[in-house]
């Protein structure tokens, strides 16, 4: 399987501005073929090929007085940026068909996007030196700080400047599955706001709530932007300031997602999620918690770290009444609103705890085998052991922080 392996880089000030080079040829390249399409389109021609554009656009363009600067960077970020034109036009049409979630048509780029990239593949001749910097052609030996080894040789590596002023080297790998070893447990994960996730097993992880923590540093910070002059050196500081802001959020955000996801899989040989319904629920008043809490790159991340480590990830549809069945006698009790967080079976008479029911249905709609004991709430009261000394909490565990991996 295909992993993305991300490094800080720094480069210095020549280099900077030859990345900030090869972004605006890149960005050129892509907006006249796509230019070139629209037209084609418009008169009702067939779309030009990659092929006719790579020559007209690029190796024809570089003969002339106007496009002559396109040679002072690498062809291959060039021709890249064809393919990425390719890739969001094929991803336009396969949401038209049906066979992806629809996406908008390809726009044109600016450079005062938030994000700016380029890519190399392996005919540009780019390579990581013997001490550790990344060579790239018409660059130069940029700094890399490596947090971790690469587990093999990379195919592509992209160099990726954020809103931040930022850079970061992405490198694609092939990697092989790691088997960990095999353990008995599985479970069913229940997604929430007030919880960030609840396990079948009875661990509720609360949800750390980073924006939300941070708001009041955001506001401060916008609210200086807002003050300065559209166009100054000032207002471009300030936008920095507010974009340092959001990225340390979703930083911080990515690392508790990957330490959680991590720990679930190895603990774990069977994982069972809801397939929730993210873009609605981001539609309500709940927006900024739905986003905050960041649902979908969780999942993602539990999937690709199944299939990595040998582990069965399963999903259940969204249509799944998990919170209206009763986990114990498996009688479906109706539709509760959602501030009722414990609730009795009007069947068994089970007390139950909203979300740990859930996650259990969860896992047995999914065909895992666990346990419901622990969806009680109020348990029956049994007397204690002559040797046990001290006091014990009641109810379940509440998880707080996720312990180092």
């Amino acid at each position: 399987m295909q992993l993305r392996y991300s490094f800080r880089v720094y480069p210095n000030g020549p280099q900077r501005s030859a990345l900030a080079r090869a972004f605006g040829c890149a960005r050129v390249v892509y907006n006249d073929a796509l230019r070139a399409r629209e037209a084609a389109r418009a008169a009702g021609e067939a779309f030009p090929k990659t092929g006719d554009l790579s020559k007209l656009l690029i190796a024809e363009a570089k003969l002339t007085e106007e496009r002559a600067w396109l040679g002072e960077v690498s062809a291959v970020v060039l021709q890249q940026s064809l393919r990425d034109l390719d890739t969001a036009y094929r991803n336009f049409f396969d949401g038209l068909k049906g066979k992806r979630p629809r996406m908008g048509a390809p726009r044109f780029k600016s450079r005062k996007d938030n994000r700016q990239a380029v890519r190399f593949t392996a005919n540009a001749r780019w390579k990581i030196t013997t001490g550790g910097d990344l060579s790239l052609p018409k660059i130069g030996d940029v700094r890399v700080k490596w947090s971790r080894n690469l587990p093999s040789v990379p195919s592509t590596v992209t160099v990726i400047k954020d809103a931040a002023g930022r850079y970061f080297a992405s490198f694609v790998v092939e990697t092989a599955p790691e088997a960990l070893p095999d353990v008995t447990s599985a479970v069913g994960i229940d997604l929430g706001l007030g919880h960030f996730a609840v396990l079948s097993d009875g661990t509720k992880i609360d949800a750390p709530r980073f924006l939300r923590r941070a708001e009041k540093k955001l506001k401060r910070e916008q609210h200086r932007l807002s003050r300065k002059a559209r166009g100054s050196k000032n207002r471009d500081k300030a936008r920095i300031r507010v974009a340092r802001a959001h990225a340390r959020v979703a930083d911080a955000r990515r690392e508790f997602h990957h330490q959680l996801s991590t720990k679930i899989i190895r603990e774990n040989q069977a994982v069972a999620v809801e397939d929730l319904a993210v873009k609605g629920l981001a539609r309500t008043r709940l927006a900024k918690s739905v986003h905050d809490a960041g649902w979908s790159a969780f999942v993602t991340m539990l999937e690709y770290k199944a299939a990595k480590f040998g582990r069965s990830f399963l999903r259940i549809g969204r249509f799944e009444p998990t919170s209206q069945v009763c986990s114990q006698c498996g009688v479906k009790d109706g539709p509760k609103p959602l501030h009722i967080r414990v609730w009795e079976c009007g069947a068994c008479g089970a007390v139950l705890d909203r979300d740990i029911n859930a996650a259990i249905n969860i896992a047995e709609a999914a065909g895992l085998a666990v346990s419901a004991c622990r969806a009680q709430v109020r348990p029956v009261r049994v007397s204690a052991q002559c040797d046990e000394a001290g006091t014990h909490r009641d109810g379940q565990p509440t998880v707080v922080g996720i312990p180092g991996l």
